[in-house]
């Protein structure tokens, strides 16, 4: 029985249906679609290493394994990528940084190409330079392996200090190890919440200094016995003792709510602002020329505003002029040691500079960033103040390189591309793959 028009239509239409599916999976078989940036960078945000299907001859599980693992215990923002040769070039690192929108150094292999990008906070230009020239003409493995160890030991996010935490802990408080292969996402979360910790325990560490300083302001007020509408006061004299007040009241509302160490930059510029309004005050009460404003006393702030400049040098380094009150200056004119604020620390009681970076907030709220360097240069404090990373962190969290924390798209796109030699992948001044 011949079957009917209708069904040999319906027959004729599956064939023709089968024979297009049949032409597709014969042509293809086990095609995928090509990978993208948004593929790899999802991928490193997984793992900080992603090796393409393709490239997987070159680097095997194995390796790639390996290089997660030194990754990891490096406690680095490190991401690396090994893609086949036809991948698009053009400006992949910037939109590889965009797409990841991650802190850190990008290594990337495409075909037998090698070269990298950081955020210049994590690692110097120079420094990336000379790194991807050292690991030119290396295989796979052993390119991606030596790249990982040099980025690894230049990177931001230090060792550990004298006080117990890492200068990177103080300054990126960010270097912590991926946890069973939970991703960069995970890194982010854990660096945060490593860095909150490290941020309270060198808070409450300023908070006891800090304290002293606002009681012995406080005390200061009391002693000055001024009052607004005794014989003699001036609109001008009432204007310094309000001037104080506000300083004072200043000083304890922003301790109060206090979140960072850097927030103790506030306080403690509250307190040299309210010493030389009091200052102020006790000359025009005195009929004494008025002070000039001068930074306070560098061995102890709560001597009050300085009166002249002395040659003194820490221990074992060069002489410089500090800021030093009247008391210390006539002890100094007669050899004797000026009195120097001390602190604790788990070695006894130290002078503020010799205490470790916990103190630089502190300090700079005194003296300003611009002199201090300077003033604090040969001391344990003048060290960590000077170096790149307590640069770029603006001191005690102040928002630089938080050890691959999450910036998106907010970063600098001449550290990924434009500023050397327009982004391309190849050529030379600078390009992917050349210029070395």
């Amino acid at each position: 029985m011949r079957p009917t028009k209708s069904v040999r239509i319906i027959l004729r239409a599956l064939a023709g249906l089968l024979l297009v599916l049949g032409t597709v999976f014969v042509a293809a078989p086990g095609a995928q679609a090509a990978t993208t940036v948004s593929d790899v960078a999802e991928a490193l945000k997984k793992s900080p290493v992603y090796v393409d299907p393709e490239m997987r001859g070159e680097v095997p599980d194995s390796e790639r394994a390996a290089l997660v693992k030194d990754i990891k215990d490096s406690g680095k923002a490190i991401f690396l990528a090994v893609l086949p040769a036809d991948f698009p070039k053009q400006d992949l690192f910037g939109k590889l940084r965009t797409e990841t929108g991650i802190t850190g150094v990008y290594g990337v292999r495409v075909g037998d190409q090698f070269d990298a990008r950081a955020d210049t906070s994590v690692l110097s230009e120079a420094a990336r330079k000379n790194i991807v020239g050292t690991v030119q003409g290396l295989d796979a493995p052993a390119q991606l392996t030596k790249f990982t160890s040099l980025a690894a030991s230049n990177a931001a996010g230090g060792t550990a200090g004298d006080d117990g935490v890492s200068s990177g802990a103080l300054i990126g408080l960010g270097a912590v190890a991926l946890a069973g292969g939970a991703g960069a996402y995970a890194l982010v979360r854990r660096n945060k919440r490593k860095k909150a910790e490290a941020e309270r325990a060198a808070l409450d560490k300023l908070r006891v200094v800090v304290d002293e300083d606002i009681t012995a302001f406080g005390e200061e007020l009391d002693r000055l016995d001024f009052h607004p509408g005794e014989p003699g006061a001036t609109d001008e004299m009432r204007t310094d003792y309000e001037r104080g007040l506000d300083s004072y009241e200043k000083a304890k509302s922003i301790m109060a709510s206090a979140e960072r160490p850097d927030d103790v930059r506030g306080v403690t510029q509250a307190l040299e602002d309210g010493r030389f309004s009091l200052a102020v005050l006790a000359a025009r009460r005195e009929g004494r020329p008025l002070p000039e404003r001068r930074a306070p006393c560098f061995f102890d702030p709560r001597h009050g505003p300085s009166v002249a400049d002395a040659s003194w040098a820490p221990v074992g380094a060069t002489p410089r002029e500090v800021p030093v009150c009247a008391a210390d200056k006539a002890r100094i004119d007669d050899g004797e040691d000026p009195a120097v604020r001390t602190v604790d620390t788990e070695h006894g009681r130290r002078p503020y500079y010799d205490a470790g970076p916990a103190y630089g907030p502190w300090a700079g709220g005194y003296f300003g960033g611009g002199i201090l360097p300077g003033l604090l240069m040969g001391t344990m404090l003048g060290s960590m103040m000077s170096s790149p990373a307590y640069a770029a962190d603006g001191g005690m969290g102040g928002g630089g390189y938080e050890g691959g924390d999450q910036s998106g798209a907010d970063f600098d796109s001449g550290d990924f591309g434009g500023g050397f030699g327009g982004g391309d992948f190849g050529g030379g001044g600078g390009d992917f793959g050349g210029g070395f």
